[in-house]
């Protein structure tokens, strides 16, 4: 399988703070939409500044398209679309001077399409990006990204801020995006049902550390939690185990193997589980 965006053991450490992005492996296939999820300071945003080249790695490797990408790779960057969460653009420009500045900045950048994601989206042309909402600015951001024809989409919480009917128009635009297998998505998102809507991949860290990486499918049809009494609790093959939480007469476990499991605790309710109970057992609950 070839892959849009590899990760081979990814450091940045930020001696100040002392936050450790640790070793991050991952690859992104082309085709793909890989949902990148994690709380507030996970290392979400330091994972993608170092994809960018916008933070210097400590050490591993970061190919993109099969290649290390270094500040003089400009047909590199011309493929990559970015959203960032925040301001993507300076407040006292209007769309229509943005589009100026981007068809200068890059080559195959398309402004009949720009100007009909303008039209799609509802957002003036003439109006100063600084007097836009939240969801407007998150809509012109994601405009401008598609709109030089990028191979690679790097979202980082591009549906926040957006109203559901707004964010669902959105992931319809990216699956349409990764319809051409030349495409892939890397979503970093909160909204986790948005990642189960479109994601192919799920891939999770926490306090700068992989903790998991896995196909969606994967977590959806195999991954569980399985609810056990105490005693039952006793009775689990512990290598089996990947984290668990206790509550005041229950036992949640979450496994790998829903099936397996099923055959072989047939006393036991075993559970589908979601992205969402996955981050929270893994992230709260313990190891074995």
């Amino acid at each position: 399988m070839e892959h849009i965006l590899e990760l081979n053991q990814v450091s940045k450490s930020f001696p100040k703070s002392g936050f450790l992005l640790d070793k991050i492996s991952f690859s992104l296939p082309y085709g793909a939409i890989m949902g990148f999820v994690g709380e507030n300071g996970a290392g979400k945003t330091t994972t993608i500044g170092c994809m960018l080249n916008t933070l210097l790695k400590d050490s591993g490797t970061i190919r993109l398209f099969g290649k290390e990408m270094s500040d003089r790779d400009t047909d590199i960057r011309e493929k990559i679309g970015v959203v960032y969460d925040g301001d993507n653009f300076p407040g006292y420009l209007t769309a229509e001077q943005l589009a100026k500045i981007m068809s200068g900045l890059y080559s195959s950048w398309d402004n009949t399409l720009f100007l009909q994601y303008l039209e799609n989206f509802h957002i003036s042309g003439k109006q100063k990006i600084k007097s836009y909402s939240k969801g407007m600015t998150m809509k012109l951001a994601i405009a401008a990204a598609l709109s030089h024809h990028p191979q690679l989409l790097i979202l980082d919480e591009a549906t926040s801020g957006l109203d559901p009917v707004m964010r669902d128009d959105i992931l319809d635009i990216l699956l349409d995006f990764v319809q051409d297998e030349k495409h892939s998505i890397l979503l970093s998102s909160h909204i986790t049902s948005d990642l189960e809507k479109v994601a192919d991949y799920i891939t999770f860290i926490h306090n700068g550390r992989l903790y998991l990486t896995a196909s969606k499918n994967d977590l959806m049809y195999n991954f569980a939690v399985m609810r056990c009494k105490e005693s039952q609790f006793r009775t689990l093959d512990k290598s089996e185990i990947l984290a668990y939480r206790k509550k005041d007469y229950q036992i949640d476990v979450l496994v790998s193997d829903k099936k397996k499991m099923q055959r072989k605790y047939k006393d036991i309710v075993i559970d589908s589980v979601s992205v969402d109970e996955i981050m929270v057992l893994l992230v709260k609950g313990e190891r074995v």
